[in-house]
């Protein structure tokens, strides 16, 4: 049994008509003869929505219970039973209610996938989980029922649904998508046309990432290597020279110009160990590149011009940026250099832009650090200097310029090998030394065309002539030597430097500073392995690369930390002069993990100290607060069953009352110990419904006397998305503080008012007011202010109440009340744009 196809309607905005779409989609099935059935689709009372359900099978949906209310979910197990060929879920970001068999509606989808179901979903662009903050900064609405992209990236077709912003809201004053009452609302707040293009753009932009990866995965198939130019794409070439951050910033400006551009920075590195550039300028570079919107990329090469092409054409790459070779004017003599040649080479569907920039023709910063010290290109100059040179000047000597005599003869042949000695080291200079003084020998020492010396000067001649040409032969070998170690050990000194900073400035990023030892030596992965003890099995705590090793064994290079923590590297062998840096790198690692480590117990230790603040302020109010009333209730009751006195019916009815009274405020400091105890454990789940305010603020006044509040709520105020149940416990613990802190005769004022998108509910005392320096602190556990009583209370009524306002999106804030008093100022979402909570099913965004 293979896994099911799935299909996602992906909206652009709220009521673009994902829901229709899916629905028309399933018509057209079944009038091909497909089962198809509807799992869960919620109209929401749109009309032509509803319309279009009719004709489909349904699958009946499962009641749960959750605070005293009934919900539907889609019922996964009725669905499996059923079996059908294509299944349509509305809503998949949706939150299920607690109780469910699945905590996220994509988790039942993907049971119907792996259970062999086709499956048609729908869900709008502002739940997906890596545009939350992006959405928040546009609408100023925090999405709380998200997906995670990788669900949605994963579908087998993704369609866009999208609808001009003038177009949709023109359907919302139709009526089409809201109720005629809540349409200004929305018009005004939600679906201004700013905050409908925003998302429309970002739809589309998500959209067209997704057809990308679909185009990249047909050019692979199919081995299609000429770039299609469907999209800007500008990959920028880094030396890791400091010209890097001006090539960066001009390709980024160059990407602006048109829609849709996109940036790869990429450095190609040699395969010879430590890589030549600075890995402090490197990571400047990387973190400028992906600050601009940008990617970063390390690629190991050792023919540069052929790997910048390459990876620009395995990419679909559009444009290359480049700089103006740091070389000197003298050095183009080995070589037209990196970026003519990828102009040369880029062929007609790939522009080249050669940037000028502030470092042109001043030399390169840090030599090669490669393991020829003198370079490739020189060294074969200096073999062909050594060998041919010799060759050709005896020609000259012989034809064009016969007698000039043996000491000038022996002076041009040892200027030969000075200059094969310059440019290739010392073999090539001695290779020079030892053809040229054969030949000076055979055809210009007496007696000539033979190998013997006839006057014993010439002999002397021919062994300084040899002598200085290994002379200078070694020094200059002993130069390159010299420059080649200055070079790494220039190299070896920057990276340590920039490992101690990273210690000195507290980076604690574990992958960050193995994705820089990667880099550094142009590794394909590296992984940090650890292990209990010897008999253990290793398990990676991090990696970075394509293709982690899980044994040191198996590692290319492997690095010990200590007893039970190693260093596994794959890519290449390194040679033994890098093992120094190498055994830097992983002791900074063990620093970062053991950081890390201690970061986490401490974090843990100051939960369990927070944990015992609370235990030991729980103890202090069981041992008082909670037997006040405890004691009170006992002597009721045992007045109550003592036989030698006779009690009045007045009397009776007193002492019932005191029972009562004791056991309600038994109740109420109970339950919010209990709620207190929900919320630092966090199991608070708030159950988010468009509510009137005029239906629960009365339910919550019914634990004070009546004439102790005054009530104010318009009927005209929007609707609020709030747990009515949270609500109601909130707003009674702030009115019954109001009301304990009031003085006789002024009653509390529970007042609200709409303003923007947001319901104030101020509650308002005229008692003694709280200063402006314990107006945060009030709200915090087992905190009563002033001199209240003990016994009335355990300080956690305004704790629980900021904690049930918050989990709903909502806050609760104390100001001074003009005259003298404190104001409580509940600030609650309305249902025109609320942050979506589970469960929630009327949810604005759904079409």
């Amino acid at each position: 049994m293979g896994r099911g196809k799935f299909r996602i309607y992906l909206g652009a905005a709220p009521g673009v008509g994902k829901t229709y779409a899916m629905l028309s989609e399933a018509h057209r099935r079944v009038e091909r003869g497909t089962d198809c059935v509807v799992a869960f689709v919620e109209h929401h009372h749109r009309p032509r929505t509803e319309v279009m359900l009719h004709g489909l099978e349904t699958v009946p949906r499962k009641e749960i219970t959750y605070r005293d209310t009934v919900f539907t979910e889609m019922d996964v197990d009725a669905v499996l039973a059923r079996r059908p060929a294509v299944a349509l879920v509305d809503e998949l970001a949706h939150t299920n209610v607690p109780g469910s068999r699945n905590a996220k509606r994509w988790q039942d989808v993907e049971e119907l996938l792996v259970a062999g179901i086709d499956v048609i979903s729908t869900v709008n662009i502002q739940h997906l989980e890596s545009l939350g903050d992006v959405v928040e900064a546009i609408t100023g609405v925090r999405q709380r029922e998200t997906v995670p992209d990788e669900v949605v990236r994963r579908a087998d077709q993704i369609e866009l649904v999208d609808m001009s912003p003038q177009a949709l809201r023109r359907r919302m004053a139709h009526g089409n998508v809201y109720k005629p009452d809540k349409v200004d609302a929305a018009l005004s707040n939600y679906f201004r046309p700013g905050n409908l293009t925003a998302l429309r753009e970002l739809a589309l932009l998500w959209t067209a990432d997704r057809v990308d990866e679909y185009l990249k995965e047909y050019r692979t198939e199919h081995r299609v290597s000429k770039i299609w130019g469907s999209r800007e794409r500008i990959v920028v070439g880094l030396t890791g020279g400091p010209e890097g951050r001006t090539l960066i910033r001009r390709a980024v400006r160059l990407a602006e110009k048109g829609a849709g551009g996109e940036v790869l920075a990429v450095y190609i590195s040699r395969s010879d160990g430590l890589t030549a550039a600075s890995p402090k300028e490197l990571a400047l570079q990387r973190t400028l590149v992906e600050d601009l919107g940008g990617t970063f990329h390390h690629v190991v090469g050792d023919d540069i011009p052929a790997g910048l092409l390459d990876f620009a054409r395995g990419v679909n790459a559009t444009q290359i940026v480049l700089g103006v070779s740091r070389r000197r004017t003298w050095q183009y003599a080995f070589g037209p250099g990196v970026s003519a040649t990828v102009a040369r080479e880029s062929g007609p569907d790939l522009d080249v832009h050669i940037v000028t920039h502030d470092e042109a023709a001043k030399g390169r910063g840090l030599p090669a650090t490669g393991r020829t010290r003198l370079g490739r290109s020189r060294t074969l100059w200096g073999w062909a200097v050594g060998l041919a040179g010799p060759v050709l000047l005896t020609l000259l000597l012989s034809n064009a310029l016969p007698g000039v005599g043996l000491a000038n003869d022996v002076l041009l042949f040892l200027a030969l090998t000075v200059a094969a000695a310059l440019l290739g080291g010392l073999k090539p200079a001695l290779a020079s030394a030892a053809v040229g003084s054969l030949l000076l020998n055979w055809y210009f020492t007496p007696p000539v065309h033979e190998l013997t010396i006839a006057d014993p000067r010439n002999i002397v001649a021919l062994v300084i002539f040899v002598g200085v040409a290994i002379a200078v032969a070694s020094v200059v070998d002993v130069a390159a030597r010299r420059t080649h170690q200055a070079a790494r050990l220039r190299a070896e000194a920057e990276t340590l430097s920039f490992l101690a900073g990273s210690v000195l400035r507290g980076e604690t990023g574990l992958d960050a500073l193995l994705e820089r030892l990667r880099e550094t030596f142009s590794m394909e992965s590296v992984a940090l392995l650890e292990r209990g003890d010897d008999t253990e099995p290793w398990t990676c705590v991090a990696a970075v690369g394509p293709r982690v090793i899980g044994r040191p064994e198996d590692a290319d290079v492997d690095m010990p930390v200590g007893d039970h923590l190693a260093l596994a590297l794959n890519g290449r062998v390194l040679p033994a002069e890098d093992r120094r840096v190498l055994g830097a790198f992983a002791a900074q690692a063990a620093v970062v993990l053991d950081r890390q480590r201690l970061v986490d117990q401490a974090e843990e230790g100051r939960r369990l100290a927070e944990g015992n603040r609370i235990r030991t302020s729980l103890l202090a109010a069981v041992s008082h607060d909670l037997r006040t009333p405890l004691a009170g209730i006992k002597a009721s009751v045992s007045s109550l069953r003592a036989d030698d006195v006779e009690w009045s019916d007045e009397d009776r009815t007193e002492l019932l009352a005191n029972i009562e009274d004791g056991a309600d405020r038994l109740d109420h400091l109970v339950g919010n110990l209990l709620d207190m105890s929900r919320l630092e454990t966090g199991t608070v789940t708030a159950v988010i419904r468009e509510t009137d305010l005029d239906e629960v603020v009365p339910m919550a006044l019914l634990g004070v006397p009546d004439d102790s509040v005054h009530l104010d709520i318009p009927e005209t105020l929007p609707m609020v998305a709030v747990d009515r149940g949270l609500l109601e416990r909130a707003v009674a613990n702030i009115v019954e503080n109001a009301v304990k802190y009031s003085p006789p005769g002024e009653p509390v004022l529970v007042a609200a008012s709409a303003l923007a998108r947001r319901v104030e509910l101020r509650v308002v005392d005229r008692g003694p007011g709280v200063p402006d320096e314990a107006k945060d602190r009030i709200f915090g556990a087992f905190q009563r202010y002033g001199d209240a009583p003990r016994g009335e209370g355990v300080g956690l009524g305004l704790a629980v109440a900021r904690g049930f306002l918050e989990s709903m999106g909502g806050t609760v804030t104390a100001e001074d009340t003009p005259g003298g008093g404190l104001t409580m100022v509940l600030a609650l979402r309305t249902a025109d744009n609320p942050p979506p909570q589970p469960p929630e099913h009327a949810q604005d965004d759904r079409a």
